[in-house]
C-alpha cells in the first residue's frame, strides 16, 4: 500500500490544496479530459476543496461513453447471429443500443462472453473454429497496441475464424475539436496518464503552442491530480503555454516507441463518430487493408447500413464536453439512473454521470 498511501496522503493534499490557494489570482476553466481522472475526483471531493477560482468541468476521456450508437448496435446485430461468439470487456455490456443492449442479446440466447484480453478473444477463437469470434476493440491509445498484437498474432497463426469490431479514438483530436468548438471554453487541460505512458506527450506539444493552453499530465490518485492542477495554474498565472509532465513515474515524452509502432503498423487514421459529439476528422483508427480479413464490418457488411438516433432526453454529448454537467440533466438520477440509462456516461465505470450518481447524489448532505 506505499504507493496509494504516499498519493492519497491527507497532509500533502491540503498542502496542494493551499498552494494553490496562493497561486490563483483569477478565474481559470480546466479540463481533466480522462474519466477515470474525473472518477477520482468526484469519489475523494476535489473538485468541492479545490479554490473558487477553478472550475473543473469533465471531458471526452471515457472509451466506452465516446463509443457511438451505431456501432453500439452494430456489435449488438453482430451478437444476434448464431454463427457469431461475440466478446467484449464487461463494461460495453451494459451501454444501451437504440433498443436493448449486449447483456440483452446474451439473456435471449447470444454466444456473448467477457474477457478481460484480447488474448482471450483468441483463445475461445482457438477452441471454437466453426465460429466467428468477433472481439468489441474500443478504447483510446492505451488499448489499441494490444489490439493490434490480436490481430497480428490471428494472422501469424492463421485463426480466420477472428475478427475485431473496431472503435479507436485518440486524445490529441479530441483536443482540437474541444478546441474549435464555440460552445467549448477551456483554459487548460489534465492529459490522461496512462495515455501517455503510451503515446508520450509529444504529440500535445503542437496543440499546446496553437492554442495557447497549458497541458499538464498526471496520473489518478488525489495527490497526481492536484500535482496536475497546481502545475496547469501556474503556467496559466505565468502567461506560459507549455506541456508539463506531473506524471513522471510513468511517462517520457517519447513514450512507448515499441506499442506505437504496433499501432502504425496495424492501424491507420480514419475519421470517428464520436457519441454525442458527432464525427471528428481523422480522430481514430481503422485497420489498414492488409488486415481487411480482420474486420468484422468488412466480414459482416450488413450491419454497416446501420443507422440510430439518440435519445431526446440525453445531454451527455453536452457533458462529454464540458459545456454540462451531470446534475444540470433533468433525466439524471429519475428516469436515467445506472440501471435505467439512458447514455453511456450513466454506465461506464469511467463515465461523469455514473461518478456523480454514485459519489455525489447519494451523499449529499451526510
Amino acid at each position: 500500500m506505499k504507493y496509494l498511501d504516499e498519493y492519497r496522503d491527507a497532509d500533502l493534499t491540503r498542502k496542494l490544496l493551499a498552494d494553490l490557494q496562493k497561486t490563483v489570482t483569477r478565474e481559470w476553466t480546466l479540463m481533466e479530459v480522462c474519466g477515470g481522472q474525473t472518477h477520482s475526483i468526484i469519489k475523494s471531493g476535489l473538485d468541492q476543496m479545490l479554490p473558487l477560482e477553478i472550475n473543473l468541468i469533465h471531458g471526452p476521456g471515457c472509451p466506452v461513453c465516446v463509443t457511438p450508437l451505431e456501432l453500439v448496435d452494430k456489435a449488438i446485430a453482430l451478437a444476434s447471429r448464431p454463427d457469431v461468439i461475440f466478446t467484449s470487456y464487461g463494461d460495453m455490456l451494459r451501454v444501451p443500443g437504440s433498443s436493448r443492449d449486449l447483456f440483452a442479446v446474451k439473456a435471449a440466447g447470444g454466444d456473448v462472453r467477457i474477457v478481460y484480453s484480447p488474448l482471450d478473444a483468441l483463445e475461445i477463437a482457438r477452441k471454437n473454429p466453426q465460429k466467428t469470434v468477433v472481439f468489441f476493440a474500443i478504447g483510446f491509445e492505451t488499448t489499441a497496441p494490444a489490439n493490434a498484437m490480436a490481430v497480428l498474432q490471428a494472422r501469424a497463426q492463421g485463426l480466420t475464424n477472428f475478427a475485431v469490431l473496431v472503435s479507436h479514438v485518440t486524445v490529441p483530436a479530441a483536443i482540437t475539436a474541444l478546441m474549435e468548438s464555440p460552445d467549448v471554453q477551456v483554459d487548460g487541460f489534465l492529459a490522461a496518464g496512462h495515455v501517455c505512458t503510451v503515446m508520450g506527450y509529444w504529440e500535445y506539444e503542437p496543440l499546446a503552442e496553437r492554442y495557447k493552453i497549458p497541458i499538464v499530465v498526471t496520473g489518478f490518485e488525489p495527490v497526481d491530480l492536484l500535482h496536475g492542477l497546481l502545475e496547469c495554474v501556474r503556467e496559466l498565472e505565468a502567461g506560459r503555454y507549455r506541456v508539463r509532465n506531473a506524471y513522471a513515474r510513468s511517462v517520457t515524452r517519447e513514450g512507448n516507441r515499441a506499442a506505437q509502432a504496433v499501432i502504425r503498423q496495424v492501424f491507420e487514421m480514419t475519421d470517428r463518430a464520436w457519441r454525442g459529439i458527432g464525427v471528428i476528422p481523422q480522430s481514430g483508427y481503422r485497420l489498414r487493408d492488409e488486415f481487411a480479413p480482420f474486420d468484422a464490418e468488412a466480414r459482416f457488411p450488413e450491419v454497416q447500413a446501420i443507422e440510430t438516433r439518440e435519445s431526446p432526453l440525453c445531454i451527455s454529448g453536452l457533458v462529454l464536453q464540458g459545456i454540462k454537467k451531470p446534475t444540470d440533466c433533468p433525466a439524471f438520477g429519475k428516469a436515467c439512473t445506472p440501471q435505467t440509462p439512458l447514455g453511456a456516461t450513466m454506465v461506464s465505470s469511467e463515465g461523469a454521470c455514473a461518478a456523480y450518481f454514485r459519489y455525489r447524489l447519494h451523499n449529499e448532505g451526510k
